[in-house]
């Protein structure tokens, strides 16, 4: 029996999305020491803000206000951090969800780490990629 996912439909699958990468993110060799100790992330306001971001994104909510780039700029991330990122990203997603809205955030993730890199390059253009 071929086992079949659903698409990301819901706020609850867009938090069991979110929750599902960020605790990739958190035992991560790579990633994991930027968020925990450089940014020293607080879980608690951190998480109810990217639920916000992605239902926004993926559900068309205006449930989110800032400016994610703005968090970014100070941390001594470059491209190798990108494509860690957006592939836990995009395992965390396949993992569980399958269907045009999942693919659609898949490929709204890689336009955000492209920008987002694209744009610390320039920032920071000694930094390596």
């Amino acid at each position: 029996m071929v086992e079949t996912k659903p698409d990301i439909q819901t706020e609850a699958d867009v938090e069991r999305m979110v929750c599902a990468f960020y605790a990739q993110v958190r035992v991560d060799a790579e990633l994991g020491p930027i968020f925990e100790e450089v940014a020293k992330v607080d879980w608690e306001q951190h998480l109810p803000r990217m639920y916000g971001f992605w239902k926004k994104l993926i559900l068309g909510e205006a449930s989110y206000r800032g400016n994610p780039f703005a968090v970014h700029v100070p941390l001594p991330i470059d491209g190798r951090h990108f494509e860690r990122w957006l592939a836990l990203f995009e395992q965390s997603i396949d993992e569980s969800f399958a269907g045009p809205v999942a693919e659609h955030t898949n490929l709204r993730a890689r336009s955000i780490a492209h920008i987002f890199q694209s744009k610390l390059a320039f920032i920071h253009p000694t930094r390596k990629d």
